[in-house]
């Protein structure tokens, strides 16, 4: 161990005689800076270990889309559902996106909020986190053309309740479009099918 110099030796005797006050000023005069990134970088650290510990897994994402839903039926669509799958709320969750609105009317009010929303449905859809959505009919109509919904033909089975509830919607699989709105095409022309791509949930109480 390398001996200390005598202004270190000086440095030590004159601290230890000072008193309890005056050695704590001594060392924040010193070392405030040592100490205060200290500080942060345990706080960091308890931070990251807290928000891992408490993090929750999304099971389920979840858009309204030109719906308003009330708090009990929100509720019911999350603390219900993961009751439902015996999910511990503790670690699980439902990610919802709400107050999304859809229209096809350039001249509606709200079309740059419109355009916005589809936006950011198509950036959720194309993360993989939107799993299911509540709509009224105009949201219903607006996804089914554009091809955002799943085929649920095949989901249920033929004694599923839900099965009275599947409805069919127009999917577009190709159309002119672009070329139509830029006066390239003098009439609108598409190619669709129909296709069981939601389930119509306007008389379940």
């Amino acid at each position: 161990m390398k001996p200390l110099s005598r202004d270190q030796q000086r440095s030590r005797e004159l601290f230890s005689q000072m008193t309890p006050r005056e050695k704590a000023n001594h060392i924040w005069l010193y070392f405030k800076w040592h100490i205060l990134l200290g500080i942060a970088a345990v706080a960091i650290v308890v931070s990251g270990i807290y928000g891992a510990i408490t993090a929750k897994e999304p099971v389920l994402y979840v858009g309204y889309l030109n719906v308003s839903v009330g708090e009990d039926l929100d509720a019911r669509l999350s603390d219900g559902f993961l009751q439902d799958q015996q999910l511990d709320p503790r670690k699980n969750e439902l990610l919802f996106y709400q107050d999304l609105y859809l229209s096809s009317d350039p001249s509606a009010q709200n079309h740059q909020y419109a355009y916005t929303s589809r936006m950011k449905v198509l950036a959720t859809i194309s993360a993989e986190q939107l799993d299911v959505v509540l709509m009224n009919r105009e949201a219903y109509d607006l996804c089914s053309g554009s091809e955002y919904l799943l085929d649920l033909s095949t989901l249920f089975g033929a004694d599923s309740p839900a099965v009275p509830l599947l409805t069919t919607n127009t999917v577009i699989l190709e159309d002119n479009a672009v070329e139509y709105d830029l006066n390239q095409a003098e009439e609108y022309i598409a190619v669709t099918e129909e296709a069981v791509n939601a389930l119509n949930l306007s008389d379940v109480p």
